[in-house]
C-alpha cells in the first residue's frame, strides 16, 4: 500500500515536471511597463527564458507589425548586448494621427557579446514604443530566438479565436483603451463616482439645513415657555 503511494506521488511529479518544460510555458512574450494605451507611448518588455539547459540563447530578433507601423522605436541600450534597428519602406504609405508615414521600424535585432541568456535564467529587451494605433486592440510581434548551438526557435504562430494557443505562439501586445486610467477605471465609473458624491453632498446639506430648522422651531417653543413663565410668576407676586 505504502509502496502504490509513492509510485503515484512520484508520477504525479513526472508529469508536473513535464508540463512545467513545455514550450507554452517558456516562450517570447511582450508586456508593457504599465499599460499600452491606444494612441499613446509604452515602455515594452521582450521577456526571452531560456528553456534548453544545454545553450545559451545569442540572439533575438522581433519583427515589428506592418499593418499598424509604429514610427518611433527606441531599444534601451543593455550591457553584453548590441542592437540594431530595421526601417523598411512601407508598402502603402500610411495615415498616423495627421502624418503620412512612408517608412518604420520592422525588425530589432539583439545580438550577445558575452554569454548570452544562459540555461536557468531569462533576460528582458525593453523598447519604447510609439504611437500606438488607434484602431486595433492588440500588435502581433513574430520573433526568433537563436541558441549558442545555431539552433533557432520561431516564435510566429498568431492565436486564434476559440482555439487553443499554439505550441510556439508570437508574442502579443494588448492595447488599452485611452478611456481607461491607470486605476482601471472608466470615464463611466469617474462620472458615476462624481455624480454619487455631488448626491451625497446634496443629502449632507439638506440633512444640515433640516436639523437647524428644528433646532430654530425647538428655540421658539423654548422662548415662549419662558415669557409664559415669566408672565405667570409675575401675577402670582401681584396677588399676593
Amino acid at each position: 500500500m505504502k509502496a502504490s503511494r509513492i509510485a503515484a506521488a512520484a508520477a504525479v511529479a513526472g508529469s508536473a515536471v513535464v508540463v512545467l518544460s513545455s514550450p507554452a510555458f517558456a516562450h517570447v512574450s511582450v508586456q508593457p511597463e504599465g499599460a499600452a494605451v491606444k494612441g499613446g507611448y509604452a515602455v515594452v518588455d521582450f521577456k526571452v527564458p531560456n528553456e534548453r539547459d544545454d545553450a545559451s540563447t545569442t540572439k533575438l530578433e522581433v519583427t515589428f507589425p506592418t499593418d499598424h507601423p509604429l514610427a518611433s522605436v527606441m531599444p534601451e541600450p543593455m550591457s553584453g548586448w548590441t542592437v540594431k534597428v530595421t526601417k523598411s519602406k512601407l508598402a502603402k504609405p500610411a495615415e498616423m494621427h495627421g502624418e503620412t508615414i512612408t517608412e518604420a521600424v520592422t525588425k530589432v535585432t539583439w545580438t550577445a557579446t558575452g554569454k548570452g541568456v544562459e540555461p536557468g535564467y531569462f533576460q528582458k529587451f525593453p523598447v519604447s514604443v510609439g504611437m500606438l494605433p488607434t484602431d486595433a486592440d492588440q500588435l502581433v510581434f513574430k520573433a526568433l530566438q537563436t541558441y549558442s548551438d545555431k539552433q533557432v526557435v520561431r516564435w510566429i504562430e498568431v492565436q486564434k479565436d476559440g482555439e487553443e494557443e499554439p505550441e510556439n505562439p508570437a508574442p502579443t501586445l494588448e492595447l488599452t483603451s485611452a478611456a481607461t486610467s491607470a486605476s482601471g477605471a472608466t470615464a463611466e465609473d469617474a462620472s458615476e463616482k462624481t455624480e454619487n458624491t455631488a448626491a451625497d453632498t446634496t443629502s449632507a446639506a439638506d440633512s444640515s439645513d433640516t436639523t437647524a430648522r428644528v433646532l430654530s422651531v425647538v428655540g421658539i417653543a423654548v422662548g415662549a415657555a419662558g415669557v409664559a413663565y415669566g408672565v405667570l410668576a409675575g401675577r402670582r407676586r401681584t396677588t399676593v
